[in-house]
């Protein structure tokens, strides 16, 4: 079992931090679903999509190794949306994910946020539970915005 207390949280910071951030992401997509056009744009630039506009992407490290990520973007004023996030395949399960979503989270404070939303698809129970014992709560149908995603079909939010 891997040692999460070794797992370090910091921010996206070089070339291979974004190459690991795609590659994350396409694992758990395509293993899943079809990438879609909206998520070629994002992991193909993540300082241009979610950094530069104000947002923030975390990498989880344990060692050398990149074992998992999120974003915070910018979706209006005091709004974020949590985006992108994955944990390798043999990292899952050991509390990483849950790490990243509190860095999200802090972050998101601290840069004035009083709502984060997401949002992630029904088939993925574990991470619909994750993000509900992280206290998300889900949007009913009225309170749903379009998805640029086909997949998403579950929309949370948190409020601050």
């Amino acid at each position: 079992m891997p040692d999460t207390a070794s797992v370090i949280i910091d921010d996206l910071r070089t070339p291979a931090d974004a190459d690991a951030f795609r590659t994350l992401n396409e694992a758990w997509i395509t293993r899943f679903f079809t990438l879609e056009d909206a998520d070629r744009a994002i992991l193909g630039d993540p300082a241009g999509c979610i950094i530069e506009p104000g947002g923030a992407v975390f990498i989880a490290r344990l060692g050398d190794e990149v074992v998992g990520c999120v974003g915070i973007a910018p979706e209006g004023e005091g709004v974020f949306e949590l985006v992108k996030m994955a944990v390798s395949a043999e990292h899952q399960g050991h509390g990483t994910g849950r790490r990243l979503i509190r860095a999200a989270i802090d972050r998101a404070r601290a840069l004035g946020a009083q709502r984060i939303t997401l949002e992630t698809n029904s088939a993925l129970a574990s991470a619909v539970h994750l993000y509900e014992t992280s206290g998300f709560r889900h949007l009913t149908a009225d309170e749903r915005h379009p998805s640029p995603y086909v997949r998403a079909d579950v929309a949370m939010v948190l409020d601050l």
